[in-house]
């Protein structure tokens, strides 16, 4: 498996067209945020508030050996309410993306992937947060033992991927990073009579 071609693309501009005339850290912690005094090229000054690039995470859509999607139902306390997702997790420093994505499937639904599929890397929130994300079809899934972490609340579900594109289709699957893994997967999977 390599990368999928879009992900070199994820960088900085050469040039930049906003001169940073000073940065101050809000947040410390796992989610760094920060608050720098800017100058645009027309010479308008403004303060941005921003979690800083260089964090990354994998999404990652399990189809089994049978052909079924595989999601996750999970509580997410800012909306306080319960969400259908893909698999996703953070990628921890140092480690690979698909070595991250075979983390979180193991994880998460206790999955073992035959074939990885990169998908295009996008950005879920750039007018706030320079996180990458990067998305992957794992295929001929093996179902096993979850292994949630003490703060997850997690419910595996496996359902036809007919059932899962039309809760795509239905706007039932809300999580917009999920959303955009289902749709970059169904080519692969009509290409391959999966769907």
């Amino acid at each position: 498996m390599s990368d999928h071609p879009n992900w070199a693309t994820l960088t900085e501009d050469a040039t930049q067209p906003w001169e940073t005339l000073e940065s101050r850290q809000l947040v410390s912690g796992f989610r760094v945020v920060y608050e720098d005094r800017v100058r645009l090229q027309s010479g308008v000054e403004t303060v941005y508030q921003y979690r800083p690039r260089g964090p990354r995470a994998v999404f990652v859509l399990p189809v089994t050996t049978q052909g079924e999607a595989v999601l996750i139902r999970q509580y997410r306390y800012p909306l306080r309410a319960t969400v259908t997702e893909v698999v996703a997790g953070g990628v921890e420093h140092g480690e690979a993306l698909q070595g991250s994505a075979e983390r979180e499937l193991l994880e998460e639904v206790g999955g073992v992937a035959a074939e990885w599929l990169a998908l295009p890397g996008f950005y879920p929130q750039p007018s706030i947060s320079g996180v990458a994300f990067y998305p992957f079809l794992a295929l001929g899934v093996t179902l096993g033992e979850m292994a949630h972490e003490d703060t997850e609340t997690i419910e595996r579900v496996t359902l036809p991927l007919a059932e899962a594109y039309r809760m795509l289709e239905a706007g039932e699957i809300q999580d917009g990073p999920s959303s955009l893994t289902l749709w970059h997967a169904r080519r692969h999977l009509q290409e391959r009579g999966l769907l």
